[in-house]
């Protein structure tokens, strides 16, 4: 798999401007980390391997019992 290597600080400041969500300096540097930390615990779940067994039924609306 490909390994990505992200910016956070980049990513955080981007997102702050796109929801106009003002983040305090002193406030910056722990929300990179948490985003960092997010991130890495994603790729976890990411890099999960699932069988392709269905786990539940599929819905089809014209289906008659």
């Amino acid at each position: 798999m490909t390994e990505k290597i992200l910016n956070f600080e980049s990513y955080v400041e981007q997102m702050a401007l796109v929801l106009d969500l003002p983040i305090a300096p002193e406030y910056k540097p722990g929300v990179v980390d948490n985003v960092a930390r997010t991130a890495a615990i994603a790729q976890l779940v990411l890099d999960f391997p699932l069988p392709d067994v269905e786990v539940a039924p599929t819905f089809r609306p014209d289906f008659e019992p």
